[in-house]
């Protein structure tokens, strides 16, 4: 062999022997970006807030009275939908549509007092989790239906994959009385003199299966709860649904030290002995609450706070870059209550795009891209699949939520539904694009006036794309349109009902 030939050969072998090391190298690392989101068993905490108005963050920059910087940092750390939607525009169904994935109205529940999560043909989160034996907790409020307190029943956490329980199962619960006592004297006051009302609940709260009674601000109970459950499960892959009265009706219910230091006089209980029912509620609502807005921002203060301790306690447990992080409202902002969904119309209860888009933002640092922003067409049943496929389990057969996993690292940004379909049996909308059917029958009447929301009834087109204040009725002018999505939503109802 000559001399050249020798060289010529070492030199291919040092251009060689590099260039194969980067390519093994970037075939792991290839492999790793693929497959990393199912090999991790991350925490997962689900963040549950309840009646959050859509421009009530203020990293949205859509309300000037906001300040919301530990949300903001979720925010930050992931990515926030400005096109996200609850099955429901109430707690009780879009609870159950969240936590498995499924349209509610497959086993019955359309509105209140709905049979709640009682088929176990849908399986929910925590129970899905198990297949990886995930340690589940459940802190805040509980509400599928009528019968959540129900030790027996389905929609008691512990009855459907949870392992731990502080919480209450109430649609209405205030906020500073958790006590039997109190709760036995009210309603022993209330039969006194005869009069009906809504409960506002002030029993005592679960720990799991035992009552526990307590003065608190539940905010804050909630709060310290859920960052004693990730303290005492750092070492072990953990879900937490952490489920918030907060900003829900009562938000006069605040800590009499935050509203002596902000200069509000606040708004009474309700005085069975004194006054009608309904006469004092609607004084708390909006226009007649002068200090409701400020009342409601104080509610967000103690939210923010809570949820900026819990996110503190990951991090003081080096687990904030390896957890995944969700933050959603169960419906649209609850404007009697002054919530604010600039610029959208409508509020909770109703179908307009106030009471159904919602905040939503998923964060997970060491996976998920960051300070991304995403206007595509995202539903709340999309949870279950995306933490199904971060966990690496399989993803049921049955639900009706997608995966949103590769549109969260940044792979694809096409990822979103086609169409969405909302109905309670006395309103109705399709989602398609840019194009939304809202129907209103007279069925609706009593709830939105009882409620104090505003309601067009009808049929109505709108073009979301031009008119997201939902004020142009498109209906006689794109009858091709009305004739497409009328034809969707019946279909829908026949398979809904064959499953019902």
């Amino acid at each position: 062999m000559s001399i050249n030939t020798t060289i010529k050969r070492f030199t291919i072998r040092l251009v060689y022997f590099p260039l194969l090391v980067t390519l093994t190298m970037m075939s792991c690392l290839s492999s790793e970006k693929n497959q990393s989101i199912e090999e991790t068993s991350p925490n997962i905490i689900l963040i549950v807030v309840d009646d959050l108005g859509y421009a009530d963050l203020s990293i949205t920059g859509l309300a000037n009275d906001v300040e919301t910087p530990n949300m903001d940092k979720i925010a930050n750390e992931g990515t926030r939908f400005t096109n996200a939607y609850a099955t429901s525009s109430i707690c009780s169904p879009s609870r159950a549509g969240l936590i498995t994935g499924s349209y509610q109205q497959r086993w019955g529940t359309f509105w209140y007092g709905g049979p709640g999560i009682h088929n176990a043909d849908y399986k929910t989160i925590p129970e899905i989790l198990k297949q990886k034996n995930y340690v589940t907790g459940y802190v805040g409020k509980v509400h599928y239906g009528a019968n959540d307190y129900k030790l027996e029943n389905r929609s008691f956490p512990l009855n459907h994959g949870f392992d731990y329980f502080y919480g209450h199962t109430s649609a209405r619960k205030h906020y500073l009385n958790h006590n039997d006592s109190i709760e036995s004297s009210f309603r022993t006051v209330k039969t006194a003199h005869n009069k009906k009302g809504q409960s506002l609940r002030q029993q005592a709260l679960w720990e799991n299966k035992t009552k526990v009674d307590t003065i608190g601000f539940s905010t804050e109970l909630f709060g310290t709860k859920a960052s004693q459950f990730i303290d005492q499960h750092k070492d072990e892959p953990f879900f937490l649904q952490l489920s918030f009265n907060a900003v829900h009706n009562f938000t006069h219910q605040l800590p009499k030290a935050y509203l002596e230091k902000n200069g509000l006089k606040g708004y009474h209980d309700w005085d069975p002995s004194a006054e009608d029912y309904y006469e004092w509620y609607k004084q708390g609502r909006f226009p007649n609450n002068h200090e409701g807005r400020e009342q409601y921002l104080g509610q967000l203060h103690f939210l923010d706070k809570e949820i900026g301790k819990v996110r503190a306690s990951l991090k003081a447990n080096g687990l904030l870059e390896s957890t995944m992080i969700i933050l959603i409202s169960d419906n649209g902002g609850s404007t009697p209550i002054y919530a604010n969904n600039t610029p959208l119309r409508g509020s909770k209860y109703t179908l307009y795009e106030g009471g159904i888009r919602v905040p939503l933002i998923i964060s997970y640092p060491t996976k998920f891209k960051q300070k991304q922003h995403s206007e595509n067409l995202i539903s709340a049943m999309d949870i279950l699949p995306t933490i199904c496929k971060v966990a690496g389990i399989e993803i049921p057969k049955n639900i009706d939520g997608i995966d949103l996993s590769s549109l969260l690292t940044g792979d694809d940004q096409s990822i979103e539904h086609n169409l969405l379909i909302w109905d309670n049996k006395a309103q109705s909308a399709v989602r398609k694009g840019i194009w939304k059917l809202r129907t209103a029958s007279d069925k609706a009447k009593a709830n939105s006036d009882y409620e104090m929301v505003e309601m067009e009834y009808g049929e109505y087109l709108y073009n979301l794309e031009k008119d997201p204040g939902e004020t142009v009725n498109l209906a006689k002018a794109r009858p091709e349109i009305m004739k497409e999505l009328k034809a969707i939503h019946e279909q829908w109802k026949t398979n809904i009902q064959s499953q019902e």
